[in-house]
């Protein structure tokens, strides 16, 4: 084969590539379009009228009565009754006699003022205490002080 016959080969298969890439391009192009009309189109304006003008018919009949809604009784919450409140046994201001554990630090027994109530530890309340001859408060559970 000449050099002229290969080269003239060799540009009738790049036309034969450029053709095969217009036709394939051109179906995809077909496809698209093809595709876009087969959307449904979207919005009341776009919807046939024949749609829009058939209803479904109602369910319940024009002629039934209106429910009336009565208020319903008081009820209280269940067990609202079993449940005991506890409180503390000491009020703020009120003078009592603290007892020191017999474990750990051993702390100045005596009478003490009650500065503030604190919650619970487990089963006992818990106070703020201070005495007159102490510049610091202490906390005291209600277990370790008594009346005077």
């Amino acid at each position: 084969m000449s050099s002229h016959s290969t080269k003239t080969a060799g540009r009738s298969s790049k036309t034969a590539r450029r053709t095969d890439k217009k036709t394939s391009k051109s179906a995809r192009a077909e496809i698209k379009k093809a595709s876009k009309t087969a959307r449904r189109p979207v919005g009341k304006a776009a919807r046939p009228s024949s749609i829009i003008a058939i209803r479904a018919p109602s369910i319940a009949p024009k002629s039934a009565a209106k429910m009336t809604r009565a208020p319903s009784p008081p009820v209280q919450p269940a067990g609202a009754h079993d449940i005991a409140i506890m409180a503390h046994k000491y009020r703020v201001g009120e003078t009592v006699y603290y007892t020191s554990p017999t474990f750990g630090r051993a702390a100045a027994s005596g009478s003490y003022t009650v500065v503030k109530l604190l919650p619970s530890e487990g089963d006992d309340y818990q106070y703020r205490i201070k005495s007159s001859g102490e510049a610091f408060e202490r906390v005291a559970k209600e277990s370790q002080l008594d009346r005077i």
